[in-house]
């Protein structure tokens, strides 16, 4: 008797840790940029007129974000929305919604358009925020939360935004790194935070600062400490911390027509239900010199050649790519990177090698529009995604970096985000 009560203990444990693993899991990705359903595609979170913009606004402000994806479904979904509030590390502030929302805590995505004269169906949804339903009291970075049947254990979405003040004076200064070591290959982030006009007393356990390059999470830095303290003054510039690969400028192809074949692209044919269209086949770059091309670091936007509103009228292609190397990298797995990917390393844009062909082969359902990509090795255990060995890396590189300045006052319950800057490699920061 006393074996088998043993037994049903452990099993009850077993179940009990499993769901918990479960449950830790799910909290993880939706703190996250992921999206949790397969007929889901083209998730974009931008600000509202700009459509290759960075997810940040100000408090109190006019500004807005418009969030819009497409479900590849016959039927209207039953979805709602909701945000959370982060701390500087994204994770959960334990704020009460009612702190740091006003107006109407969840609310049901109603606005939707079909797709009209495509081979494959969809229903575009689409979302402006803050409005009329719900805004913001609270500055700092949020979690927009789609999910299903009103229940929020069934997400759909997850993406990250800020809401930003302007209450200290953010200044980035983008040099090439004096470290040796990175000097032809990386992009040195100087940071200084004037506060003059506001209240920092403990600046060196109050203040956090994030910084990103192209919109990317995995490879950000973030800097918990200023490596020197003046008057009213923070200065962020470490030895390493602060520096970043500069990568390459990013692969593209066109897809906004389908009647012609535009650079990059190889073959374009039609089998019902989808257009298929072949990349021309690729080689890495880590050790070619350094060539500058306008892109868009990394992102992409909808539009169609042959319609009028690009939201409903782009059709979706099975889009194939080949990268062509002589052997199997050893170093980890090769994935399709960028935006497209939701810059993140998953099995939809996993790449498989071909010994046949000796080439690496993947495919994506895409949007007609046009699209920055590169290649990306992801080794097991490392967090972020390198770049460096297929494309290579160098200082010329164009980049965007935003960073992000974070107080938490003795006594406060959540990380305030107190200011922000946008800059470029090439050009001044904004």
């Amino acid at each position: 008797m006393k074996s088998y009560f043993t037994f049903f203990i452990l099993i009850i444990l077993s179940n009990s840790v499993a769901a918990q693993n479960i449950s830790g899991n799910l909290d993880s990705l939706v703190h996250s940029n992921h999206i949790f359903l397969k007929n889901i595609k083209t998730v974009q979170l931008n600000k509202k007129g700009w459509p290759v913009s960075y997810p940040v606004i100000k408090l109190n402000s006019q500004e807005k974000l418009e969030l819009s994806f497409d479900d590849l479904a016959e039927n209207v979904g039953d979805y709602y929305y909701t945000f959370i509030h982060c701390d500087a590390a994204w994770n959960n502030s334990n704020l009460m919604e009612g702190d740091y929302l006003d107006g109407f805590t969840e609310n049901q995505l109603s606005n939707y358009k079909f797709s009209f004269n495509t081979s494959v169906k969809y229903i575009h949804y689409k979302l402006d925020f803050p409005n009329e339903d719900v805004r913001f009291r609270l500055s700092g970075n949020y979690i927009i939360l789609v999910y299903r049947n009103y229940n929020k254990e069934d997400p759909v979405i997850s993406y990250r935004f800020m809401v930003t003040e302007d209450l200290v004076d953010v200044q980035m200064t983008l040099t090439r790194p004096a470290n040796p070591r990175f000097r032809e290959t990386g992009q040195e982030v100087h940071v200084a935070v004037k506060y003059s006009n506001y209240a920092i007393f403990d600046p060196s356990s109050e203040v956090k600062v994030m910084i990103t390059q192209n919109g990317r999470w995995d490879n950000a830095a973030f800097l918990t400490r200023p490596s020197f303290v003046r008057a009213q003054e923070l200065i962020y510039d470490f030895d390493k911390k602060n520096i970043f690969f500069g990568g390459n400028e990013y692969r593209y192809f066109d897809i906004k027509s389908f009647r012609y074949q535009t650079e990059y692209i190889r073959n374009i044919d039609f089998k019902h239900p989808y257009f298929h269209v072949q990349l021309s086949p690729s080689k890495p770059k880590n050790r070619i010199s350094y060539f500058y091309e306008q892109d868009i670091n990394g992102k992409y936007y909808i539009k169609v050649q042959e319609g009028l509103e690009a939201e409903v009228e782009a059709d979706y292609a099975k889009v194939y790519f080949t990268l062509n190397v002589p052997n199997a990298y050893t170093m980890g797995e090769v994935y399709i990177f960028g935006a497209l990917s939701n810059w993140n390393c998953s099995k939809e844009n996993h790449m498989i090698y071909n010994y046949d062909t000796r080439a690496y082969e993947g495919s994506l359902l895409l949007k007609q529009g046009y699209y920055n990509y590169e290649y990306v090795i992801k080794a097991k255990g490392i967090s972020f995604a390198d770049n460096t060995l297929i494309e290579g890396s160098h200082f010329e590189t164009e980049n965007d970096y935003y960073t992000f300045v974070y107080h938490r006052a003795a006594g406060s319950r959540y990380d305030r985000l107190v200011g922000s800057v946008k800059g470029n490699s090439l050009n001044k920061p904004r």
